[in-house]
């Protein structure tokens, strides 16, 4: 009985170990949590004003970009994946993959051809075990990630809608984050970056009961909309960046937290068998003593006669 006492102190320990280490997991990624809130309250509105600003210069012309051109007939597409280097998050970028793979079936079913470019080890990880093509790849900043990031990322996707598909180059680009909503809630998303939706701009602006500015354009619209492209594309994947880190610090701090808990509960029961084991030890040993004391008494008795 003194075994199996000395097995449920041993796993006690072991679990009590592992709360200490999720409970300051836990208390990490909640620090960690308003700082990328921060930011991405901070990014929003550099990404407003330009997305305004590239509807105005497109509204206002007829210039043809691929920043705004729809293709007659798409037959190539690009998406991004963000997901997380590290794992203890839970569902965060299995469910980032899962809207991802449902994109790539929605595509292939219009007919399209799919490059896949991947943000986070997670990512990369799910399709290298697939042996899948991945385009490129970027790594090492998931939880905290910079607008030099964002620029890395962004460079070969502009190359890839500025060159013609027949050359490698592709007619539309997404990409599939993990959007903060609350504390509570993360949701994937996926959502095309270019070309850019004019009409739902325009909607949300009326909807907003916002003005489109009109604007002069020096030295013409289409020069103005290569300047454009690059900062549309990388302030659309910082923002896509800096929400996915908040949901990843959010899915993990509920992760701890559960974990923290199921822990408590564990050595609770853990607890409860080791006094029920450690009560057992007590009563056979009185058990034993009052065996023994009788048996000699017995005996006493025995040799008396």
């Amino acid at each position: 009985m003194g075994a199996q006492l000395r097995v449920y102190k041993r796993r006690i320990q072991a679990v009590t170990a592992t709360k200490k280490i999720t409970k300051a997991m836990e208390m990490i990624a909640a620090s960690r949590i308003v700082k990328a809130q921060r930011k991405v309250a901070a990014s929003k509105p550099y990404a407003t004003e330009l997305t305004r600003a590239v509807t105005a210069v497109a509204t206002g012309s007829n210039a043809k970009h691929p920043l705004t051109t729809e293709v007659d007939a798409p037959t190539r597409a690009a998406v991004l994946l963000v997901t997380s280097d590290r794992g203890l998050a839970g569902g965060y970028s299995s469910n980032a993959i899962k809207a991802a793979e449902r994109l790539r079936e929605r595509l292939a079913s219009e007919g399209k051809e799919v490059d896949t470019y991947i943000v986070g080890r997670k990512g990369v990880a799910y399709y290298g075990f697939r042996e899948r093509k991945v385009e490129d790849s970027w790594t090492g900043f998931t939880d905290n990630p910079a607008y030099s990031d964002a620029k890395s990322i962004a460079a070969p996707l502009i190359e890839a809608i500025q060159k013609e598909t027949a050359e490698g180059g592709v007619d539309e680009l997404h990409i599939v984050f993990t959007e903060f909503v609350s504390m509570m809630t993360q949701n994937a998303v996926d959502d095309r970056m270019l070309p850019l939706s004019l009409d739902e701009v325009a909607e949300e602006s009326t909807r907003k009961g916002e003005i489109l500015p009109l604007f002069d354009f020096e030295p013409s619209a289409e020069d103005v909309l290569d300047a454009l492209l690059p900062r549309y594309v990388e302030s659309r994947i910082y923002n896509a960046l800096l929400q996915a880190a908040a949901s990843e610090h959010a899915a993990r701090r509920r992760a701890m937290k559960s974990a923290t808990d199921n822990a408590g509960d564990l050595i609770k029961s853990l607890s409860r068998l080791a006094n029920a084991a450690r009560q057992a030890e007590i009563t056979q040993e009185i058990s034993e003593i009052v065996g023994g004391a009788s048996a000699l008494a017995d005996a006493t008795a025995g040799s008396d006669k």
